[in-house]
């Protein structure tokens, strides 16, 4: 059976593409053609993946624009589909997570069982007892928050513990106390790129999603050269609105696609 981890490296190397498309579906900027349609956010998403999956190694539906309409079916095809049609190519499910014992053992089974997610991003604020009952599904990656790209990240990321930002002691803990599973990332954001370099010397190859550099505005080659591993890959570069809203029109489709296959190679042309 293989494992979050592997099937990422896989990806990496087989579709030559560090590029995570961020799947946030808001009826209000859909084309026309969808307009009262039932299904409208799952059509939506799926022509968004079949149209940039060339260009990708990875999606990561984001919960909350799926719950908010009533449509975590539409979820649960989405996610059924992309392993269906687009095998290899592993699902986060982005739902932040952070709670702890029982209730994490459901929010754990929604991720993985209900959704079938190959990962989940979950919050340690509430330390490993918050993160323990993700481990606990076999081959299922976990992705802690370190450093988000957020403009009050530092609120609470940079105090000072033990003569160190914060973020550095979780990116410790994740790589060195936690990893029991071996399947765990970090959230570090691409707004940060001296951040995601210290990152990248305390966690080794521990795999990266790094939002922020569609249309957060980070730095596609301060993040390139700040978080790659020693054989160019390590990262899931994420872009959400800037690949899924390329076009407005009936061909947004192939406006995504090219703003996927343009991301990919700005990425490429640095690592």
């Amino acid at each position: 059976m293989s494992n979050f981890i592997q099937t990422l490296n896989d990806a990496w190397q087989r579709t030559n593409s560090l590029l995570c498309v961020g799947l946030d579906p808001e009826p209000s900027k859909f084309p026309g053609a969808l307009a009262g349609r039932a299904d409208a956010i799952f059509e939506f998403c799926r022509t968004i993946v079949d149209a940039t999956a060339p260009y990708a190694s990875s999606f990561k539906p984001q919960i909350a624009y799926f719950a908010a309409h009533r449509a975590e079916d539409q979820l649960e095809q989405l996610i059924a589909h992309i392993h269906a049609n687009h095998p290899g190519l592993p699902v986060i499910l982005d739902a932040k997570r952070g709670d702890i014992g029982s209730t994490a053992e459901q929010y754990a089974r929604e991720a993985f069982e209900r959704y079938q997610a190959d990962a989940v991003t979950v919050n340690p604020y509430m330390g490993f007892d918050s993160i323990e009952p993700y481990l606990e599904h076999a081959g299922k990656g976990v992705i802690v928050l370190c450093r988000t790209s957020n403009a009050g990240g530092s609120d609470l990321q940079f105090l000072e513990t033990g003569g160190r930002p914060l973020y550095q002691v979780v990116a410790q803990l994740a790589a060195q106390k936690w990893n029991a599973s071996g399947q765990l990332g970090l959230v570090v954001g691409a707004t940060f790129p001296k951040e995601i370099e210290v990152v990248r010397g305390i966690v080794g190859d521990m795999p990266l999603l790094i939002p922020g550099i569609g249309a957060q505005g980070g730095d596609v080659q301060a993040t390139v050269s700040a978080g790659r591993t020693a054989n160019g890959t390590g990262m899931l570069i994420n872009s959400s609105r800037a690949i899924i809203y390329a076009g407005k029109g009936d061909d947004f489709a192939q406006a995504a696609a090219q703003a996927a296959k343009d991301t990919r190679d700005r990425i490429n042309a640095f690592r």
